[in-house]
């Protein structure tokens, strides 16, 4: 490889070695080559020439690497580039790690120049610092409102289709769908009594048993009656049964109808002019309005059992007292208070799980989003409904 030329500007260079690192010969005009003189000012120029691109740099990468580096302990050193035939990104990615990551004295073309632009290190620019908004609360609270004006209003829609269901099936009793009913009222009522007994149970059993510790230190050992009779029917049996049956069965109710949004079902169903809420929501909401009560009466009892268990065990108090004692201390009112809860609770769950499962977006995010609200609106609601009526019937049973 010849010597190229002095620096524009300098002198007759003193010396024109031939570079080593032209591994392709020059019979391969476009292999990358490098050669380096030093003009009368005793500055050195490198002038690449040839074309550096990835195949051309690949057969002798390494070894004209390390005359890149050679060249590069010259910090004063002006870099030619302008005879280069041809560069990319890899060819200039190599003369970049090479100069140690800065920009040494350039010659470029204007063509050239793209493919060393992103390669320059750029001060991050600082985030802006937001401003502080005075109305921004205002806003999130605004929104808040809207969202829940908006649910509240498809709830009153949905509530409305029901009713007009309802006495549409009263005029014809053979559309009524007996099937859809029994299979909810198996799936919400059947197969949770297993759960719904053992929480009660050892609810019960705790119940019991913390009391039972400060009624000893009072001799008033069988009042452990009237604290689990009255608190056990009237309030923590509905509750429990109401939030478990949220968490197991409005869940599965969202998430059915989401799927059924997910894979276009309830669009095939509206396009056949099958109603939505009569097949789907009507047959949910009954199903629990039964099973809740049940389920209600079912916790009741375990909870009762798991309360005269541990009374047995802690104060001594026997099954047959605590049986005889437990109709006398709790008023048939708290029962019924107890029962009208449970159906109360069920049709609550299931408009609110049908409700979210309605508005899912057919997307697997909103799927898993809805599912998760309706778990979280339901239980809230439960506990505020439950709250409201046992301020508005205080003076009931008590």
């Amino acid at each position: 490889m010849s010597a190229a030329a002095a620096e524009p500007g300098g002198g007759a260079p003193s010396t024109a070695p031939v570079s080593p690192g032209a591994a392709a010969g020059p019979a391969d005009p476009s292999a990358p080559r490098i050669s380096r003189t030093v003009g009368d000012d005793g500055r050195a120029s490198i002038r690449l020439s040839g074309a550096w691109v990835l195949r051309a740099l690949l057969p002798q990468a390494a070894a004209l690497r390390r005359q890149l580096l050679l060249h590069a302990r010259d910090v004063q050193a002006l870099w030619d580039l302008r005879p280069v035939q041809t560069i990319d990104d890899a060819g200039a990615l190599l003369l970049w790690r090479c100069w140690g990551r800065r920009r040494p004295r350039l010659l470029l073309r204007p063509e050239q120049e793209p493919a060393f632009a992103n390669l320059s290190p750029v001060a991050p620019s600082p985030p802006p610092t937001p401003k502080p908004d005075p109305l921004a609360l205002i806003a999130v609270f605004g929104q808040r409102l809207i969202a829940l004006r908006e649910h509240l209003l498809d709830i009153v829609l949905i509530s409305g289709h029901l009713v007009l269901d309802v006495f549409h099936l009263a005029r014809q009793p053979a559309r009524i769908p007996w099937r859809e009913i029994s299979a909810n009222i198996y799936r919400t009522g059947t197969q949770a009594l297993p759960i719904v007994a053992l929480v009660g149970f050892l609810v019960g059993v705790v119940l019991s048993y913390l009391s039972s510790k400060e009624l000893q230190a009072y001799g008033a050992n069988i009042f452990i009656i009237n604290i689990l009779g009255v608190g056990i029917v009237r309030e923590l049996g509905p509750m429990l049964a109401a939030i478990l049956v949220a968490g197991r069965s409005g869940s599965s109710m969202t998430a059915q109808l989401g799927v059924m949004r997910v894979t276009e079902e309830l669009d095939a169903l509206s396009v056949m002019g099958i109603s939505v809420t009569q097949r789907l929501v009507l047959p949910k909401v009954l199903a629990l309005a039964i099973t809740m009560p049940l389920l209600v009466l079912w916790c009741d009892t375990i909870a009762l059992i798991g309360g005269m268990l541990a009374a047995n065990w802690e104060l001594g108090i026997s099954y047959r007292e605590f049986l005889h004692s437990l109709p006398a201390t709790l008023p048939q009112s708290n029962l019924w208070l107890g029962i009208g809860k449970g159906v109360l609770f069920g049709i609550l769950i299931a408009v609110i799980a049908c409700h979210y499962g309605l508005r899912i977006k057919p997307n697997t995010e909103s799927l898993a989003t809805g599912t998760t609200e309706s778990v979280v609106s339901s239980i809230t609601i439960v506990i505020l409904v439950d709250a409201a009526i046992a301020v508005l019937f205080s003076p009931v049973g008590l």
